[in-house]
Protein backbone atom coordinates (compact mmCIF):
# COMPACT_ATOMS: atom_id res chain seq x y z
CA UNK A 1 0.00 0.00 0.00
CA UNK A 2 0.92 3.57 -1.00
CA UNK A 3 1.41 5.39 2.47
CA UNK A 4 1.43 8.52 0.08
CA UNK A 5 -2.06 8.06 -1.36
CA UNK A 6 -4.12 10.77 -1.47
CA UNK A 7 -7.85 9.24 -0.34
CA UNK A 8 -10.69 9.80 -2.57
CA UNK A 9 -12.05 13.20 -2.52
CA UNK A 10 -15.22 12.78 -0.64
CA UNK A 11 -18.23 14.80 -2.89
CA UNK A 12 -20.27 17.64 -1.67
CA UNK A 13 -23.94 17.15 -1.36
CA UNK A 14 -26.35 19.29 -3.50
CA UNK A 15 -30.43 19.20 -2.69
CA UNK A 16 -32.66 19.86 -5.35
CA UNK A 17 -35.76 21.51 -4.14
CA UNK A 18 -38.29 21.23 -6.75
CA UNK A 19 -38.51 18.10 -10.06
CA UNK A 20 -39.56 20.85 -12.43
CA UNK A 21 -38.14 22.13 -15.28
CA UNK A 22 -36.14 24.64 -13.88
CA UNK A 23 -34.21 22.75 -11.29
CA UNK A 24 -33.76 19.97 -13.89
CA UNK A 25 -32.76 21.72 -16.80
CA UNK A 26 -29.71 23.42 -13.66
CA UNK A 27 -29.12 19.88 -12.98
CA UNK A 28 -28.73 19.19 -16.52
CA UNK A 29 -26.39 21.81 -16.93
CA UNK A 30 -24.27 21.23 -14.24
CA UNK A 31 -23.94 17.44 -15.03
CA UNK A 32 -22.08 18.53 -18.52
CA UNK A 33 -19.59 20.69 -17.40
CA UNK A 34 -19.15 18.76 -13.71
CA UNK A 35 -20.50 15.31 -14.04
CA UNK A 36 -19.10 14.28 -10.96
CA UNK A 37 -18.66 17.02 -8.62
CA UNK A 38 -21.93 16.77 -6.20
CA UNK A 39 -24.24 13.68 -5.02
CA UNK A 40 -27.23 14.77 -5.86
CA UNK A 41 -30.71 14.68 -4.37
CA UNK A 42 -34.10 16.15 -6.05
CA UNK A 43 -37.16 16.42 -4.18
CA UNK A 44 -40.61 16.94 -6.01
CA UNK A 45 -44.15 17.34 -4.70
CA UNK A 46 -45.45 15.17 -7.71
CA UNK A 47 -45.23 11.36 -7.55
CA UNK A 48 -43.87 11.77 -11.18
CA UNK A 49 -40.20 12.57 -13.13
CA UNK A 50 -39.64 15.66 -14.75
CA UNK A 51 -42.32 16.45 -17.94
CA UNK A 52 -42.95 19.22 -19.90
CA UNK A 53 -45.67 21.44 -17.98
CA UNK A 54 -45.85 23.69 -21.25
CA UNK A 55 -47.11 20.73 -22.94
CA UNK A 56 -49.99 20.21 -20.61
CA UNK A 57 -52.38 21.84 -22.80
CA UNK A 58 -52.31 19.51 -26.04
CA UNK A 59 -51.97 16.80 -23.22
CA UNK A 60 -55.71 18.31 -22.07
CA UNK A 61 -56.87 18.67 -25.92
CA UNK A 62 -56.16 14.88 -26.41
CA UNK A 63 -53.08 15.49 -28.58
CA UNK A 64 -50.62 13.95 -26.69
CA UNK A 65 -50.46 11.92 -23.51
CA UNK A 66 -48.45 12.23 -20.45
CA UNK A 67 -45.83 9.53 -21.29
CA UNK A 68 -45.02 11.77 -24.71
CA UNK A 69 -44.30 15.22 -22.70
CA UNK A 70 -42.16 12.91 -19.86
CA UNK A 71 -38.26 15.18 -19.95
CA UNK A 72 -36.74 12.61 -17.23
CA UNK A 73 -37.55 9.25 -16.49
CA UNK A 74 -36.87 7.72 -13.48
CA UNK A 75 -34.25 5.76 -15.41
CA UNK A 76 -32.87 9.08 -16.13
CA UNK A 77 -32.35 9.66 -12.39
CA UNK A 78 -30.65 6.37 -11.74
CA UNK A 79 -28.55 6.38 -14.98
CA UNK A 80 -27.05 9.72 -13.31
CA UNK A 81 -26.66 8.50 -9.91
CA UNK A 82 -29.27 11.42 -8.98
CA UNK A 83 -31.60 10.05 -5.78
CA UNK A 84 -35.09 11.29 -6.66
CA UNK A 85 -37.83 11.35 -3.77
CA UNK A 86 -40.77 12.18 -6.04
CA UNK A 87 -43.99 12.83 -4.06
CA UNK A 88 -42.19 13.71 -1.13
CA UNK A 89 -41.96 17.66 -1.09
CA UNK A 90 -39.52 19.25 1.24
CA UNK A 91 -41.57 21.22 4.09
CA UNK A 92 -38.67 22.45 6.21
CA UNK A 93 -34.74 24.06 5.50
CA UNK A 94 -32.40 24.44 8.24
CA UNK A 95 -29.88 26.74 7.03
CA UNK A 96 -27.46 26.74 10.26
CA UNK A 97 -27.13 23.03 10.18
CA UNK A 98 -27.61 22.82 6.24
CA UNK A 99 -30.36 19.89 6.26
CA UNK A 100 -33.87 19.96 4.60
CA UNK A 101 -36.60 17.90 5.99
CA UNK A 102 -39.12 15.99 3.66
CA UNK A 103 -42.77 15.51 4.51
CA UNK A 104 -41.99 11.72 5.16
CA UNK A 105 -39.27 13.45 7.50
CA UNK A 106 -36.20 11.73 5.63
CA UNK A 107 -33.11 14.87 6.19
CA UNK A 108 -30.69 14.85 3.86
CA UNK A 109 -27.84 17.58 4.53
CA UNK A 110 -26.85 19.79 1.94
CA UNK A 111 -23.20 21.51 0.90
CA UNK A 112 -25.46 23.90 -1.73
CA UNK A 113 -29.35 23.97 -1.85
CA UNK A 114 -31.40 24.61 -5.54
CA UNK A 115 -34.40 26.38 -4.32
CA UNK A 116 -36.70 25.66 -7.93
CA UNK A 117 -40.18 25.52 -5.93
CA UNK A 118 -42.17 27.27 -9.07
CA UNK A 119 -45.33 28.76 -8.77
CA UNK A 120 -49.00 28.39 -7.77
CA UNK A 121 -52.05 29.32 -9.27
CA UNK A 122 -53.80 32.58 -8.26
CA UNK A 123 -57.62 31.06 -6.85
CA UNK A 124 -59.57 34.34 -6.64
CA UNK A 125 -60.61 34.09 -2.92
CA UNK A 126 -64.33 34.76 -3.52
CA UNK A 127 -66.98 32.94 -1.60
CA UNK A 128 -67.17 29.25 -2.93
CA UNK A 129 -63.64 29.53 -4.59
CA UNK A 130 -62.61 26.03 -1.98
CA UNK A 131 -65.89 23.80 -3.32
CA UNK A 132 -65.31 20.84 -5.21
CA UNK A 133 -64.67 21.03 -8.90
CA UNK A 134 -62.61 24.40 -8.68
CA UNK A 135 -58.98 24.29 -9.63
CA UNK A 136 -56.35 25.18 -10.98
CA UNK A 137 -54.20 24.16 -14.07
CA UNK A 138 -50.52 23.33 -12.91
CA UNK A 139 -50.20 19.55 -12.59
CA UNK A 140 -50.51 16.45 -14.04
CA UNK A 141 -53.68 16.03 -11.58
CA UNK A 142 -55.36 18.72 -12.65
CA UNK A 143 -55.28 17.87 -16.03
CA UNK A 144 -56.48 14.63 -15.17
CA UNK A 145 -59.17 16.72 -12.87
CA UNK A 146 -60.09 18.17 -15.85
CA UNK A 147 -60.83 14.69 -18.42
CA UNK A 148 -63.11 13.45 -15.42
CA UNK A 149 -65.22 16.27 -15.30
CA UNK A 150 -65.33 16.25 -18.94
CA UNK A 151 -66.41 12.80 -18.72
CA UNK A 152 -69.06 13.30 -16.60
CA UNK A 153 -70.40 16.79 -16.42
CA UNK A 154 -71.32 19.76 -19.44
CA UNK A 155 -70.51 23.14 -18.03
CA UNK A 156 -67.30 24.35 -17.68
CA UNK A 157 -65.86 27.81 -16.76
CA UNK A 158 -62.34 29.12 -17.09
CA UNK A 159 -61.41 32.24 -15.15
CA UNK A 160 -58.77 34.53 -16.74
CA UNK A 161 -58.89 35.21 -20.73
CA UNK A 162 -54.63 34.95 -20.92
CA UNK A 163 -52.09 32.37 -22.67
CA UNK A 164 -53.04 29.80 -19.95
CA UNK A 165 -56.82 30.12 -19.58
CA UNK A 166 -57.57 29.89 -23.43
CA UNK A 167 -55.49 26.97 -23.52
CA UNK A 168 -57.77 25.41 -20.99
CA UNK A 169 -60.94 26.82 -22.23
CA UNK A 170 -59.98 24.69 -25.65
CA UNK A 171 -58.55 21.62 -24.53
CA UNK A 172 -61.90 21.50 -22.81
CA UNK A 173 -63.95 22.63 -24.91
CA UNK A 174 -62.53 19.74 -27.58
CA UNK A 175 -63.32 16.59 -24.82
CA UNK A 176 -66.97 17.63 -25.60
CA UNK A 177 -67.89 20.48 -22.21
CA UNK A 178 -69.74 23.70 -22.66
CA UNK A 179 -67.14 26.68 -22.02
CA UNK A 180 -67.29 30.20 -21.19
CA UNK A 181 -64.06 32.28 -20.70
CA UNK A 182 -64.60 34.76 -18.27
CA UNK A 183 -62.45 38.09 -18.39
CA UNK A 184 -61.49 41.19 -16.26
CA UNK A 185 -59.83 43.40 -19.28
CA UNK A 186 -61.75 44.57 -22.85
CA UNK A 187 -59.40 42.17 -24.43
CA UNK A 188 -58.07 38.33 -24.67
CA UNK A 189 -54.70 38.34 -23.63
CA UNK A 190 -54.03 42.01 -22.97
CA UNK A 191 -50.09 41.39 -21.75
CA UNK A 192 -49.31 40.03 -24.97
CA UNK A 193 -51.26 40.99 -27.75
CA UNK A 194 -53.07 45.23 -29.12
CA UNK A 195 -56.52 45.41 -29.68
CA UNK A 196 -56.76 44.50 -32.90
CA UNK A 197 -55.18 41.17 -32.49
CA UNK A 198 -57.16 40.62 -29.78
CA UNK A 199 -60.13 41.03 -31.38
CA UNK A 200 -59.18 38.51 -34.29
CA UNK A 201 -58.41 35.68 -31.56
CA UNK A 202 -61.67 36.50 -29.95
CA UNK A 203 -63.49 35.92 -33.46
CA UNK A 204 -61.61 32.51 -34.53
CA UNK A 205 -62.15 31.07 -31.08
CA UNK A 206 -65.95 32.24 -30.83
CA UNK A 207 -66.55 30.75 -34.30
CA UNK A 208 -65.35 27.02 -32.64
CA UNK A 209 -67.97 27.53 -30.07
CA UNK A 210 -66.26 29.63 -27.19
CA UNK A 211 -68.16 31.75 -25.20
CA UNK A 212 -66.55 34.85 -23.19
CA UNK A 213 -67.11 37.23 -20.79
CA UNK A 214 -65.83 40.18 -20.91
CA UNK A 215 -64.94 43.11 -17.95
CA UNK A 216 -66.48 40.59 -16.27
CA UNK A 217 -66.38 40.12 -12.59
CA UNK A 218 -66.63 37.32 -10.45
CA UNK A 219 -69.16 37.58 -7.25
CA UNK A 220 -68.72 33.84 -6.12
CA UNK A 221 -69.03 30.25 -7.15
CA UNK A 222 -71.89 28.80 -5.64
CA UNK A 223 -72.99 25.20 -4.96
CA UNK A 224 -73.85 22.99 -2.04
CA UNK A 225 -71.95 19.93 -2.75
CA UNK A 226 -70.09 20.40 -5.40
CA UNK A 227 -69.85 23.90 -7.90
CA UNK A 228 -72.86 24.40 -9.81
CA UNK A 229 -72.62 28.65 -10.92
CA UNK A 230 -70.81 31.56 -11.27
CA UNK A 231 -72.61 34.40 -9.51
CA UNK A 232 -71.01 37.74 -11.17
CA UNK A 233 -71.37 41.25 -9.40
CA UNK A 234 -74.07 42.57 -12.07
CA UNK A 235 -76.55 39.70 -10.10
CA UNK A 236 -76.28 37.07 -13.23
CA UNK A 237 -75.59 33.67 -13.13
CA UNK A 238 -74.29 31.16 -15.02
CA UNK A 239 -74.14 27.41 -14.93
CA UNK A 240 -70.61 25.58 -14.08
CA UNK A 241 -69.90 22.20 -13.04
CA UNK A 242 -66.34 23.02 -12.94
CA UNK A 243 -64.18 26.18 -12.47
CA UNK A 244 -60.43 26.33 -13.78
CA UNK A 245 -59.11 29.57 -12.11
CA UNK A 246 -55.88 30.70 -14.57
CA UNK A 247 -56.39 34.08 -13.03
CA UNK A 248 -52.07 34.27 -12.71
CA UNK A 249 -49.81 32.61 -10.62
CA UNK A 250 -47.90 33.44 -7.22
CA UNK A 251 -43.86 32.35 -6.75
CA UNK A 252 -44.07 29.79 -4.00
CA UNK A 253 -41.74 31.04 -1.70
CA UNK A 254 -43.50 30.05 1.66
CA UNK A 255 -40.77 27.60 1.91
CA UNK A 256 -37.75 30.01 1.53
CA UNK A 257 -39.67 32.69 3.58
CA UNK A 258 -40.01 30.15 6.82
CA UNK A 259 -35.85 29.07 6.62
CA UNK A 260 -35.21 33.49 6.46
CA UNK A 261 -34.21 33.77 2.80
CA UNK A 262 -34.89 37.07 2.05
CA UNK A 263 -37.66 37.02 -0.16
CA UNK A 264 -39.48 39.88 -1.74
CA UNK A 265 -42.63 38.77 -4.20
CA UNK A 266 -39.93 36.01 -5.07
CA UNK A 267 -36.63 34.55 -3.94
CA UNK A 268 -34.64 37.64 -4.33
CA UNK A 269 -30.99 36.58 -6.42
CA UNK A 270 -28.45 37.87 -7.65
CA UNK A 271 -26.83 38.03 -11.62
CA UNK A 272 -25.25 34.09 -10.56
CA UNK A 273 -28.91 32.87 -9.50
CA UNK A 274 -27.41 33.17 -5.90
CA UNK A 275 -29.62 34.17 -2.79
CA UNK A 276 -28.60 36.47 0.24
CA UNK A 277 -27.45 32.74 1.45
CA UNK A 278 -24.25 32.51 -0.69
CA UNK A 279 -24.69 28.23 -0.55
CA UNK A 280 -28.42 28.55 -1.42
CA UNK A 281 -29.36 29.70 -5.23
CA UNK A 282 -32.66 29.75 -6.71
CA UNK A 283 -34.29 29.56 -10.76
CA UNK A 284 -37.53 29.86 -12.59
CA UNK A 285 -40.95 30.95 -11.77
CA UNK A 286 -39.98 31.25 -7.84
CA UNK A 287 -36.90 33.21 -8.22
CA UNK A 288 -36.78 37.74 -8.86
CA UNK A 289 -34.25 39.12 -10.47
CA UNK A 290 -33.71 42.75 -10.62
CA UNK A 291 -37.41 43.59 -9.59
CA UNK A 292 -39.12 41.03 -12.66
CA UNK A 293 -40.26 37.67 -12.09
CA UNK A 294 -40.46 34.81 -14.58
CA UNK A 295 -42.91 32.59 -16.30
CA UNK A 296 -41.47 31.89 -19.68
CA UNK A 297 -39.42 29.13 -20.49
CA UNK A 298 -36.78 30.90 -22.78
CA UNK A 299 -35.62 33.44 -19.82
CA UNK A 300 -35.81 29.86 -17.37
CA UNK A 301 -33.37 27.69 -19.24
CA UNK A 302 -31.02 30.99 -19.40
CA UNK A 303 -30.76 30.91 -15.80
CA UNK A 304 -30.40 27.14 -15.47
CA UNK A 305 -27.69 27.71 -17.77
CA UNK A 306 -26.04 30.24 -15.52
CA UNK A 307 -26.98 28.72 -11.93
CA UNK A 308 -25.10 25.29 -13.41
CA UNK A 309 -22.46 26.88 -14.58
CA UNK A 310 -21.77 28.26 -11.17
CA UNK A 311 -22.73 25.33 -9.26
CA UNK A 312 -19.68 23.22 -11.76
CA UNK A 313 -17.52 26.21 -10.04
CA UNK A 314 -17.62 27.68 -13.69
CA UNK A 315 -18.48 31.12 -12.21
CA UNK A 316 -17.96 33.09 -15.67
CA UNK A 317 -21.46 33.90 -16.55
CA UNK A 318 -24.25 36.44 -15.45
CA UNK A 319 -27.92 36.20 -16.10
CA UNK A 320 -28.97 39.08 -18.11
CA UNK A 321 -32.72 40.05 -18.73
CA UNK A 322 -34.25 39.88 -22.33
CA UNK A 323 -36.92 39.89 -24.77
CA UNK A 324 -39.62 37.07 -23.88
CA UNK A 325 -41.65 35.74 -27.05
CA UNK A 326 -45.12 34.08 -26.82
CA UNK A 327 -46.85 31.47 -28.83
CA UNK A 328 -50.28 30.49 -28.15
CA UNK A 329 -51.12 26.30 -28.53
CA UNK A 330 -53.96 26.08 -30.16
CA UNK A 331 -54.45 23.97 -32.99
CA UNK A 332 -55.38 26.17 -35.92
CA UNK A 333 -54.56 29.42 -34.51
CA UNK A 334 -51.34 31.05 -34.96
CA UNK A 335 -50.03 34.06 -32.74
CA UNK A 336 -46.98 35.51 -32.24
CA UNK A 337 -45.87 38.23 -29.70
CA UNK A 338 -42.34 39.64 -28.64
CA UNK A 339 -40.72 41.81 -26.70
CA UNK A 340 -42.49 45.63 -25.94
CA UNK A 341 -45.75 45.75 -28.17
CA UNK A 342 -47.13 48.33 -26.23
CA UNK A 343 -44.07 51.39 -27.30
CA UNK A 344 -43.66 54.32 -25.99
CA UNK A 345 -42.61 58.00 -26.39
CA UNK A 346 -41.23 58.42 -30.03
CA UNK A 347 -41.96 54.59 -31.12
CA UNK A 348 -43.64 53.76 -34.40
CA UNK A 349 -46.34 51.26 -35.34
CA UNK A 350 -45.70 49.40 -38.99
CA UNK A 351 -49.17 47.83 -39.37
CA UNK A 352 -50.20 44.93 -41.99
CA UNK A 353 -53.95 43.89 -42.43
CA UNK A 354 -55.37 41.41 -44.72
CA UNK A 355 -59.07 41.15 -43.60
CA UNK A 356 -59.91 38.52 -46.31
CA UNK A 357 -57.25 36.03 -44.95
CA UNK A 358 -57.20 36.67 -41.17
CA UNK A 359 -53.53 37.77 -41.09
CA UNK A 360 -52.32 41.26 -38.50
CA UNK A 361 -48.90 41.91 -38.04
CA UNK A 362 -47.60 45.07 -36.10
CA UNK A 363 -44.28 46.07 -35.35
CA UNK A 364 -42.72 48.43 -32.96
CA UNK A 365 -40.11 50.51 -33.90
CA UNK A 366 -37.48 52.47 -32.07
CA UNK A 367 -34.94 54.87 -33.71
CA UNK A 368 -33.80 52.49 -35.63
CA UNK A 369 -34.25 49.34 -33.61
CA UNK A 370 -37.15 46.65 -33.69
CA UNK A 371 -38.52 46.39 -30.33
CA UNK A 372 -41.96 44.42 -30.59
CA UNK A 373 -43.97 42.18 -32.92
CA UNK A 374 -47.61 41.22 -33.08
CA UNK A 375 -48.72 38.46 -35.85
CA UNK A 376 -51.93 36.84 -36.29
CA UNK A 377 -52.61 34.34 -38.95
CA UNK A 378 -48.70 34.57 -40.48
CA UNK A 379 -46.11 33.66 -37.93
CA UNK A 380 -43.46 32.40 -39.56
CA UNK A 381 -41.13 35.10 -39.28
CA UNK A 382 -42.05 35.68 -35.55
CA UNK A 383 -38.29 33.68 -34.76
CA UNK A 384 -36.61 36.17 -37.13
CA UNK A 385 -38.36 39.47 -35.62
CA UNK A 386 -37.32 38.16 -32.30
CA UNK A 387 -34.00 37.45 -33.23
CA UNK A 388 -33.78 41.51 -34.35
CA UNK A 389 -35.55 42.39 -31.30
CA UNK A 390 -32.72 40.46 -29.09
CA UNK A 391 -30.00 41.50 -31.14
CA UNK A 392 -30.77 45.01 -31.26
CA UNK A 393 -29.86 44.79 -35.10
CA UNK A 394 -30.22 48.51 -37.25
CA UNK A 395 -33.34 47.89 -39.63
CA UNK A 396 -33.04 51.08 -41.07
CA UNK A 397 -32.16 49.63 -44.94
CA UNK A 398 -34.89 46.67 -43.85
CA UNK A 399 -37.84 49.55 -42.88
CA UNK A 400 -39.87 49.59 -46.09
CA UNK A 401 -40.03 45.69 -46.42
CA UNK A 402 -39.79 44.71 -42.57
CA UNK A 403 -43.36 43.98 -42.62
CA UNK A 404 -43.26 41.56 -45.47
CA UNK A 405 -40.54 39.36 -43.31
CA UNK A 406 -37.45 37.78 -43.86
CA UNK A 407 -37.74 36.31 -47.37
CA UNK A 408 -38.11 39.45 -49.17
CA UNK A 409 -35.22 41.51 -46.83
CA UNK A 410 -33.10 38.90 -47.75
CA UNK A 411 -33.41 39.64 -51.40
CA UNK A 412 -32.95 43.29 -50.95
CA UNK A 413 -29.83 42.83 -48.71
CA UNK A 414 -28.17 40.86 -51.87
Amino acid sequence: MNACASPAPVRQSLVVVGNGMAGMRTVEELLKLAPDLYDITVFGAEPHGNYNRILLSPVLAGEKTVDDIMLHTREWYAQNGITLHAGDPVVRIDRRQRVVQSQSGLCVPYDRLLLATGSTPFIVPVPGHELPGVIGFRDIADVDTMLQAARTHRHAVVIGGGLLGLEAANGLQRQGMDVTVVHMSASLMNQQLDQPASALLKAALESRGLRFLMQAQTEAIVGKERVEGVRFADGSTIPADLVVMTAGVRPNVALARAAGLHCERAIVVDDTLQSYDPRVYAVGECVQHRRATFGLVAPIWEQARVAGAHLAGAGHRRYVQQASATKLKVTGIDLYSAGDIIGGEGSEDLVLRDPRRAIYKRLVVQGNRLTGAVLYGDVQDGPWYFDLIQQRRDISALRARLLFGQALCSQTQT
